[in-house]
């Protein structure tokens, strides 16, 4: 089967999705974060759609055809959750799987906390729980042999406060070249930065990510085609950074929502959690960043992958057959 074309519109929002497989088979949502698209799942939709899955992937707001808005607060967990639940809600029945990555993940995780009874189990590529409480969580599980706290003392979390102090500048010298920016992201891991300050750390300091302009850089063809690169920069060429960017925007509104919880973010539904040992923004395989998702998922599975951020893109194979093992094993759902 090939991968379809669909929206879920209501009169609060639109959500456009991509999705592949029978409509009746089991749901998996697959949910992307900064700065990307329904089509950075491009790989498991058409591989488990066509396992009888019934794969769907949303431009979550402020991305490609969803709908955009003009205030920060509009990109806050709570409203993101609600798009999440009509999503939900349109698209089948039952409680489903949930699968995010970067951004997405604070989403999924937030799904199975606040909304349970439409979550059966949650996966997460590169970052665990514990990002949805905003970033000021993450500070203390910074490694600080890498980082140490006189020269580092947001540790590699520094880029997520230049959006907060510096948030036009930064929308500016995104919106510069869409093109190039997609070619120096989507880029596979490299292991020779392993153990050593990620340049996020220096970010406020540098005034920035890259200076007078984007790099001009090759596509790396292990990720991305030039195809997609272009329909990626497209897409936020047109949209602009307001919306992506203000995702950051929402840290203390994130916490207040997990405040709901009343301190319970305990899941007994099945989890399962894919490393990236090359991710050092994300770096789960060196630091205490995991520990309390391990200390609160009581059906945590976890598998390790040699890969950077874009682990979706860059090891597709390797995440599909993670989730298939999972999905036929511990977390008892599977194509009848």
């Amino acid at each position: 089967m090939e991968i379809e074309e669909g929206v879920v519109k209501t009169d609060r929002h639109t959500s456009a999705y991509l999705a592949c497989g029978p409509v009746s088979g089991p749901r998996l949502y697959f949910i992307h974060g900064w700065p990307e698209l329904s089509l950075s799942w491009r790989h498991q939709l058409k591989t488990l759609g066509n396992m009888g899955f019934r794969t769907i992937a949303p431009d979550m707001r402020g991305y490609g055809s969803s709908t955009i808005y003009d205030s920060h607060e509009d990109y806050a967990q709570t409203e993101i959750i609600k798009d999440m639940l009509e999503l939900h809600d349109e698209t089948g029945d039952g409680p489903a799987v949930w699968i995010g990555h970067d951004w997405g993940s604070p989403v999924v995780w937030n799904m199975a906390l606040h909304c349970p009874e439409r979550v059966h189990a949650v996966a997460s590529l590169c970052v665990p729980m514990g990002f949805e409480e905003g970033v000021e969580a993450l500070i203390p599980y910074v490694n600080r042999d890498i980082y140490p706290e006189d020269e580092f003392p947001k540790g590699q979390w520094d880029y997520q406060y230049f959006y907060q102090e510096s948030f036009a500048e930064a929308q500016k010298e995104m919106e510069a070249d869409p093109y190039r920016l997609v070619k120096i992201l989507f880029r596979k891991g490299d292991p020779a930065g392993f153990g050593k300050p990620s340049n996020t750390a220096s970010t406020r300091k540098n005034g920035g990510w890259f200076g007078d302009e984007i790099p001009d850089v090759p596509i790396d063809s292990d990720v991305i085609t030039d195809q997609d690169a272009s329909t990626f920069s497209a897409a936020l060429g047109r949209n602009g950074f307001f919306g992506a960017n203000s995702w950051y925007m929402n840290h203390e509104r994130n916490y207040q929502y997990t405040q709901e919880l009343n301190g319970n973010k305990k899941l007994d539904m099945p989890v399962l959690f894919f490393h990236g040992e090359y991710d050092y923004v994300c770096q789960t395989v060196n630091s205490n960043l995991a520990e309390p998702m391990r200390s609160n998922c009581s059906r945590l599975k976890e598998i390790n992958i040699k890969s950077g951020h874009w682990m979706a893109q860059e090891k597709p194979m390797e995440v599909s057959a993670g989730l298939v093992q999972w999905l036929s094993g511990e977390a008892d759902y599977w194509v009848s």
